[in-house]
């Protein structure tokens, strides 16, 4: 008696400009399928590498951190709300965003994190956050891409 089936997938690396090649991929006797992205490693990796589905689900994620904080925003001091923050939405925004910080959807990642900031910080809707950031320590999502960037660099 064997396992249970395994279905593996490729990824075909395309341009923006590229076409899809059609082909077959087996190994053994296993056709291995095409995928239009794979999760590696916690990465939603597409073939072209634009991370639309990645940082679509990573805004699911912060939304929910969003939710939750708000939701306890009575009970919370600015202490402890900035902990928080770290320890759930930074975590979020931080991890690989040497990969996908650059990517032209990574606005919406910065829009939720300043959602956060206003609910930690009691701002109205539409407020800045430039200050905000500055007085919480906090980097924004932009900034966060550089700094993962220049450490990467120089070590």
């Amino acid at each position: 008696m064997h396992g249970p089936i395994r279905i593996r997938y490729f990824l075909q690396f395309l341009t923006k400009t590229d076409y899809e090649i059609n082909m077959q991929v087996s190994y053994g006797d296993n056709k291995i399928a095409t995928a239009r992205s794979l999760k590696f490693w916690g990465l939603t990796i597409d073939t072209t590498f634009i991370w639309k589905q990645h940082i679509s689900e990573l805004t699911t994620r912060l939304n929910k951190t969003y939710y939750a904080m708000r939701s306890i925003t009575p009970f919370m001091s600015l202490d402890v709300f900035r902990s928080t923050y770290f320890a759930y939405a930074h975590s979020i925004i931080s991890y690989g965003i040497i990969f996908w910080g650059n990517s032209s959807y990574s606005e919406e990642i910065l829009k939720v994190q300043k959602r956060i900031i206003r609910i930690i910080m009691n701002l109205i809707k539409n407020a800045s956050c430039r200050q905000p950031f500055r007085e919480l320590n906090i980097l924004p999502v932009p900034s966060q891409y550089v700094y993962a960037f220049i450490v990467l660099i120089y070590h």
